[in-house]
């Protein structure tokens, strides 16, 4: 065994030139010392590396290519005073007295090679020490994500068009987690899953770096839900008030006004200095479009961004595009401001996840989703929280929207994220189709966080709301085949319909706090029992307007202290029955006018 030959692996230099026996004992030397083995170094011409080279071992690339090696020489250059050498033949000579002396300074790169690509899924190996979630690039510039480790290759989702992905093109680890750019010039822009603006009004100056997966805050980060992420939906507002902080799903059938009710909330944070994100999740194109027209409109857009990853876009871009809004979500969070973000729709977040998941080569578990499809949502759900004071306070609300198949809140994707958030808004069809919009069932709806995140001013003039719309919603059903009711019952029945019709609000029109107790103290009084229920809307525009001209002083007491005194329930009280008897007068003096005019034709 003496007289044997040391087994060498193998190591490859491309370079344009050769080096000398001094270069290639200095790359020996140095590759034993870095893998402790020895090492044969086989020289392959590569004539478009100019000056440089690429030293290849053990599936690990160095790279002295381009702008790194001209980085080390201008810096070498400015230390000796050469900056502005003009004679070529001393700039190369410098060059070649750079590459003899040379020392790696860097750690090499490990590069692999590419199996298979196709439906923005790339199969490759030779990345033994890559890590999940890396972003790995290769030949052509693209970008990609580990999401799949196996024994023999890794799974990657590409970020860029997998035309440009060959097989057995070369793929390198950047040692870098995914994230993107953040900063505060991203108000009132549109971009995509990566953070690129794609609103055509230019770049963005980036403020920071933000990672797009970061860990949720702990138990001792997070502060109680305390304060109302007002909503100026009357029937959210009073009965499922929703805190800053909070995660409350909205979930219903198809266009059942969903995003109605969440572009809405977005409208009302107007003057607050919510900083507002939407997420377009495998929507339509021009859907996106108009909802940022609206937006733009009414003046939401100078604090609210959104994040589109279109319906055209490939299922690796609708799958980051939520954790990339949260990721701008936090950047303002962790600087004291309060967020609110709308997650438009998880469903088809989850269907994007699934396809990867399936070809990718997954086990297929309930509904062909992957086993893991739980923790999808809850470690994007609960990087939502009110941050301690000491972090500085900030908050960031989740609304995330799931849509159900014929009302079915049993299905897989809706119990799941139904068991991550705080609470559920829940819209029915039956109720959309009949005209009560935003159509939301008050027996399946539920705030967990409830009167905690309510101002005073809200829960005194709530009430029995709730508990009277769940019993008018009993009697409507007992007594829809009974004609003969007895007054008690017909004056419930009255009522009841009353509140329904108070509660139906027009798109695009929230209300703000004093407007919605305004609303609610009259009704709970029962002041418009008498008006007939098809004219509760005209009655209802009447006395705001009364309010707000001519009791401004209750209106902004109201809305700054959110506090509402036993005096001013009773002031309410009486301006809105004398409002409401004005408006029966005027229209019984219409009747019999109107009676004479057929008269007389």
């Amino acid at each position: 065994m003496a007289n044997s030959e040391i087994v060498r692996s193998e190591a490859f230099l491309y370079a344009a030139e050769a080096p000398d026996q001094l270069q290639k004992a200095r790359f020996e030397k140095y590759l034993e010392k870095h893998y402790g083995k020895p090492f044969s170094l086989t020289f392959v011409k590569d004539g478009s590396l100019g000056g440089g080279f690429r030293l290849k071992a053990e599936n690990e690339i160095l790279d002295y290519t381009s702008d790194h090696r001209f980085r080390q020489f201008k810096i070498m250059l400015e230390d000796m005073d050469l900056v502005r050498a003009k004679d070529p033949a001393e700039l190369i000579s410098l060059m070649r007295e750079s590459i003899q002396n040379w020392e790696a300074d860097s750690k090499p790169e490990e590069e692999g090679r590419v199996y298979s690509a196709g439906d923005g899924i790339v199969i490759a190996g030779g990345l033994t020490d890559v890590v999940y979630g890396e972003i790995v690039e290769f030949d052509s510039g693209v970008r990609g994500m580990v999401q799949d480790i196996g024994r023999e290759d890794v799974g990657i989702i590409l970020f860029g068009d997998d035309r440009d992905v060959t097989e057995n093109s070369r793929v390198r680890r950047t040692r870098r987690t995914a994230g993107i750019a953040v900063g505060e010039e991203m108000l009132g822009r549109v971009v995509n899953a990566l953070g690129a603006p794609i609103d055509g009004k230019g770049p963005i100056r980036a403020d920071s770096y933000q990672e797009i997966e970061a860990p949720a805050p702990g138990i001792l980060e997070r502060q109680s839900v305390n304060h109302p992420m007002n909503t100026g939906t009357l029937a959210i507002d009073s009965m499922f008030p929703i805190g800053r902080g909070q995660r409350e799903l909205i979930i219903g059938d198809r266009q059942t006004g969903k995003t109605t009710l969440a572009v809405d909330t977005i409208l009302n944070q107007k003057n607050t200095g919510v900083v507002c994100i939407y997420v377009a999740i495998g929507q339509k194109a021009s859907s996106v479009a108009q909802l940022v027209g609206n937006l733009d409109k009414k003046g939401a857009m100078d604090y609210t961004i959104v994040v589109n990853a279109s319906a055209s876009e490939k299922a690796p871009m609708q799958y980051i595009a939520p954790y990339t809004g949260t990721a701008i979500g936090e950047y303002f969070m962790h600087r004291g401001r309060d967020v609110l973000i709308v997650y438009d729709d998880l469903s088809k977040h989850a269907v994007a996840y699934r396809s990867l998941s399936l070809l990718l080569g997954r086990s297929p578990g309930r509904e062909a989703y992957p086993g893991d499809v739980f923790y999808l949502h809850s470690r994007l759900l609960e990087r939502s929280a009110h941050l301690s004071a000491e972090l500085g306070g900030g908050s960031m609300t989740a609304l995330p929207i799931v849509e159900t198949q014929a009302g079915d809140v049993s299905a897989y994707i809706p119990t799941n994220i139904i068991s991550i958030t705080d609470g559920q808004i829940f819209l029915e069809s039956s109720l959309f189709f009949s005209g009560q919009r935003p159509a939301v069932n008050v027996g399946l709806s539920v705030s967990r966080v409830g009167g905690s995140a309510q101002t005073k001013a809200m829960k005194k003039a709530t009430g029995s709301l709730r508990l009277d719309l769940a019993q008018y919603r009993e009697m409507e059903i007992f007594t829809q085949f009974s004609s003969d009711l007895d007054e008690a019952t017909r004056a419930q029945l009255t009522y009841g319909e009353g509140l329904m019709m108070l509660l139906r609000q027009p798109q695009g029109h929230p209300l703000s706090l004093s407007d919605q107790v305004i609303l609610l103290v009259a009704a709970i009084a029962k002041t418009f029992l008498p008006v007939p229920v098809d004219q509760i809307p005209t009655v209802r525009l009447r006395v705001l307007e009364h309010f707000r001209e001519k009791e401004t002083a209750l209106c902004e007491r109201i809305n700054q202290t959110g506090e509402l005194a036993d005096r001013d329930k009773e002031m309410i009280q009486e301006i809105a029955r004398t409002v409401t008897q004005q408006y029966l007068e005027e229209e019984a003096a219409k009747k019999p006018a109107a009676q004479n005019e057929e008269g007389g034709e």
